[in-house]
């Protein structure tokens, strides 16, 4: 076993080598990478990747990442595509090969195929001299030096590469298609994220109850309201339903301070006015911003007239999962 300090040493090489060649692909990006982008956005079809080995695994990582950016892809193993899975490529689509010396065996049996198809073929490889890059019609140089120390052999500077490369394309294409926080929701619904970007107040306010005192409300009936209805706080509203303000915890306090005597006080002589509204069709994350803004934990939920429908605390927002 090495010791503590070798551990970190080898670590420590291991990201150098790796960051070296993160920084090398800046100098590969050329026309090629462009006309990459331009073609798969102009197409109507998917994106086809594929690759053997290890960069198998970084084309499985690439069309996640596409998906979820909103450029449909497919991933088609190199070796099972020569049993049956050649049959998922469409006249429209887009195929992109990930290779980092573009002349193993697989490969070169593939590619003819691919190209009698018709269909664009793009080479994500680390040999620009290879098989793979002559057969492409737009070849995106992922060169590197060498492997990690300390055997600098085995899969390492390369797939991160690949994996770099592949992020690129995947953020200018988002950038081209004007992809929006709500377009990636869509595609991330389950989970702390989905919540964050598309929960919004209407989900969250209907659970609670709906404290409401009138303006001339004594300071007890004011109090047993909002004990209740258990939000730390109770809206003012007149007859009408015009909202006239909001106590909360605090306004209380700041009420025994200032007064010996509470007797003769209402609502409205407490009441802080104009309280934080939001509308109820609003995103919960706004509804958070809007707290964190003004350092308070409840905000009216009204409608598009300014009707009264609930509140919105801030644990019900933190109750979900959303920061």
């Amino acid at each position: 076993m090495k010791s503590r300090e070798e551990i970190q040493d080898i670590a420590i090489q291991v990201i150098a080598d790796e960051k070296k060649a993160v920084s090398g692909l800046e100098k590969q990006i050329d026309n090629g990478f462009y006309e990459a982008v331009e073609t798969i956005f102009s197409t109507s079809g998917r994106v086809i990747i594929t690759g053997i080995g290890k960069s198998a695994n970084i084309a499985a990582k690439m069309v996640s990442t596409f998906n979820s950016t909103g450029t449909p892809a497919l991933f088609m193993h190199a070796a099972d595509a020569m049993h049956g899975d050649l049959g998922m490529i469409r006249p429209d689509d887009v195929v992109v090969c990930i290779s980092k010396s573009g002349n193993t065996p697989e490969i070169k049996v593939l590619m003819p195929l691919i190209k009698s198809f018709g269909n664009p073929l793009i080479a994500i490889v680390g040999n620009t001299d290879s098989f793979l890059a002559r057969e492409a019609d737009i070849v995106l140089g992922t060169e590197v030096e060498s492997e990690a120390a300390p055997l600098r052999l085995a899969p390492t500077c390369s797939t991160t590469a690949q994996l770099v490369m592949g992020d690129a394309l995947a953020m200018a294409l988002v950038a081209c298609r004007d992809f929006t926080h709500r377009d990636f929701a869509r595609c991330h619904p389950g989970g702390a994220l989905g919540k964050q970007l598309y929960m919004r107040v209407s989900d969250l306010y209907t659970q609670n109850e709906r404290p409401l005192v009138s303006p001339d409300a004594s300071i007890r009936d004011t109090i047993l309201e909002m004990t209740c209805r258990r939000l730390g706080c109770t809206v003012v509203a007149d007859s009408d339903g015009s909202i006239r303000g909001i106590v909360t915890d605090g306004d209380l306090r700041r009420m025994l301070k200032a007064n010996s005597s509470v007797d003769q006080l209402t609502a409205a002589d407490i009441m802080s006015p104009n309280p934080k509204r939001i509308l109820y069709n609003r995103y919960a994350e706004e509804a958070l911003h809007m707290m964190q803004a003004n350092s308070i934990t409840q905000l009216v939920v009204v409608d598009e007239n300014d009707a009264y429908l609930g509140v919105l605390h801030l644990h019900d927002i933190l109750r979900e999962g959303i920061e």
